[in-house]
């Protein structure tokens, strides 16, 4: 949110300071009477809310998946109703992840350490090879 009484920089005309009172009339009414409603406005960025959505749809799609799974065989409507409801979960993912682009996902992933699931899912395969090569009796 633009400080009240500062003109942002892509707008051609600054506030008069009539409209300047008037805005900071309003946003300090605002925040009188709201301030939860300030402070999660002022917090909430496009990053945290592709991924708030990309986390419902995630869910979304397993519950469509799981339906499918379970339905399809017996009632073929609930079947094509879990593909409905995983197909449009996809494209809410898509949407987002377009949104967010290269530089929210970077944005969003940096609390990570770097090759942290390399190192995971390189572990698991490592240990997994181990384990085979221990059972097989001709070695």
């Amino acid at each position: 949110m633009t400080p009240p009484g500062q003109a942002r920089d892509n707008e051609g005309v600054p506030l008069s300071e009539d409209e300047q009172r008037i805005l900071q009339e309003i946003e300090a009414n605002l925040t009188a009477t709201d301030p939860r409603l300030v402070q999660e406005v002022s917090e909430t960025t496009l990053y945290r809310h592709s991924a708030r959505n990309i986390k419902w749809a995630v869910l979304g799609f397993v519950a469509g998946l799981v339906l499918l799974l379970f339905t399809f065989t017996t009632q073929l409507l609930l079947g094509v109703v879990g593909f409905l409801i995983m197909l449009a979960c996809l494209l809410v993912i898509e949407r987002n992840v377009r949104k967010l682009g290269k530089a929210g996902l970077d944005n969003l992933t940096s609390s990570m350490r770097a090759g942290a699931l390399k190192n995971a899912f390189g572990n698991a395969g490592k240990r997994w090879r181990e384990r085979w090569r221990r059972d097989d009796p001709s070695s």
